[in-house]
């Protein structure tokens, strides 16, 4: 029997790190050398104080670096490293398993900034196997590595997942929904912080615009997810527009949360995108009280405050005299309002399809509680499963959709000419839907998510490098 023939390896091969995303890399390997040191900059670490994350990018290929791979790794360790120039640095350690030829195996990698060398990657002795033989007078024992892939989409669809650092922007850290997506996030490995929006400010400016939070500035996030009150629209509004600003991924935006919260805008914007809807009337003067009653319809009917939320401020007016009786009293405390056709054979009942990425993920059917007419859950009322029609499934995507909202709750009554858009909510709870239907609604909001902010190559048109690299 013959002992096994050692792995050979020459001053310089080609490697591969998959779990880091990166399918092709020059590696100088170096014995000279303890430790192996990967190139990265923009290094960042983020996570809980027990279970460090580091991210980072990383310019794959020499002399572009208009193209850009951005990796995630768990830390292992903090170590001072001196380089060959004899500058001593602290350095982030990750763990990583990389593949040479039919040879695969776990090492420990620093991060440092190497743009300026030739490889993009040294090998130290701590990482060649005992099995292992450099020849430093020959190069690539192994086999080459094809490193087009990084001028391709292929590297977005092969990349590996990777830890995303997600703010919820939220008011109410232990809400069912804002709860749900904390566990869900941190169960897929991402890091996922909650930040109450009224305590962000800031620094408006075209060069370095940045958000502050309670006296810290910000950290760069992959992903917000807006669970705006109703309360803090406007100011909710123009945190996110900072975001939006700095190049931040918004599942919903600014302008589709403000138009949703804006009850006669919205309304004007399903009309204009032809959906369905009771049919509204709005009027400031109160002179105008008979005629505004009439465009809605005849009682009994619906007087909504613009500003209603989870069924508050919405009263039903059973004749007509009851109406000018709300009109009149909601004008006395000038407040703003709709009149509203009452659809009477939904009776009490109303259909809120949650869509995420435009699909319907869950519907459930609401139903009143003790002869109320409004059937939201908040006030008592009872959630069902529900079989919706295409008719209706194709409304509330158009819905989402008419508000530029990835995620959204379309709430629909079901009128004996077609299904009527009755609201657009850019925060939905996830409660009721997930209690009621089994369906894991944050799931799907982080499967749209990691689908959306995946790394992918960023370029920006080639540049030569500066100077001769060096080794």
């Amino acid at each position: 029997m013959t002992d096994k023939a050692p792995f050979a390896l020459g001053w310089e091969e080609w490697a591969a790190l998959p779990e880091l995303g990166l399918p092709a890399l020059k590696v100088k390997v170096d014995t000279g050398a303890r430790t192996s040191a990967l190139h990265a900059f923009d290094i960042e670490p983020f996570g809980k104080a027990d279970a460090p994350k580091v991210r980072f990018n990383i310019h794959p290929v020499p002399g572009r670096e208009d193209i850009t791979i951005s990796c995630s790794a768990d830390v292992v360790d903090r170590r001072e490293v001196t380089s060959s120039n004899g500058e001593t640095e602290l350095r982030y350690v990750i763990a990583s398993r990389i593949e040479m030829g039919d040879r695969t195996w776990p090492i420990e990698i620093t991060l440092t900034n190497r743009i300026n060398m030739a490889y993009r990657m040294l090998l130290g002795r701590q990482a060649i196997g005992e099995d292992m033989i450099v020849q430093p007078s020959g190069s690539f024992f192994q086999p080459k590595l094809d490193d087009a892939v990084y001028f391709s989409t292929a590297i977005r669809e092969t990349g590996p997942a990777r830890a995303l650092r997600i703010a919820v922007l939220s008011r109410e850290p232990d809400n069912y929904s804002t709860r749900r997506l904390v566990e869900e996030g941190e169960g897929r490995g991402h890091v996922v912080e909650v930040i109450d929006t009224t305590r962000c400010y800031m620094a408006i400016n075209a060069m370095a615009p940045e958000i502050y939070y309670d006296g810290t500035r910000l950290p760069r996030y992959d992903a917000v997810i807006p669970r705006i009150g109703a309360s803090v629209t406007s100011y909710g509004t123009a945190v996110i527009r900072q975001f939006e600003t700095i190049g931040t991924y918004c599942v919903n935006g600014s302008e589709g949360i403000a138009k949703s919260r804006d009850k006669l805008r919205a309304h004007q914007e399903l009309a204009r995108h032809r959906i369905g809807m009771p049919t509204t009337a709005f009027a400031a003067s109160p002179k105008d009280t008979d005629n505004l009653i009439a465009l809605a319809g005849q009682a009994p009917l619906i007087v909504k405050l613009l500003e209603s939320t989870q069924g508050r401020g919405v009263v039903l007016a059973e004749t007509k005299k009851a109406a000018q009786s709300v009109i009149s009293a909601f004008r006395g405390l000038k407040a703003n309002f709709l009149v509203q056709h009452f659809v009477k054979e939904a009776a009490g009942v109303d259909i809120r399809c949650v869509v995420i990425d435009g699909k319907v993920v869950a519907a459930i059917k609401r139903s009143s509680s003790g002869g109320d007419f409004r059937s939201n859950l908040h006030l008592g009322g009872t959630a069902t499963p529900v079989r919706i029609s295409k008719e209706e499934r194709e409304t509330a995507v158009r819905s989402a959709k008419a508000f530029g909202l990835r995620m959204a709750g379309v709430d629909l009554l079901r009128a004996e000419d077609g299904p009527k858009v009755l609201e657009v909510n850019s925060s939905p709870g996830f409660e009721g839907a997930e209690t009621t239907t089994g369906k894991n609604l944050a799931g799907a909001l982080f499967d749209m998510i990691e689908k959306r902010v995946r790394p992918t190559p960023a370029r920006k048109g080639r540049r030569m490098g500066q100077g001769k690299a060096r080794a």
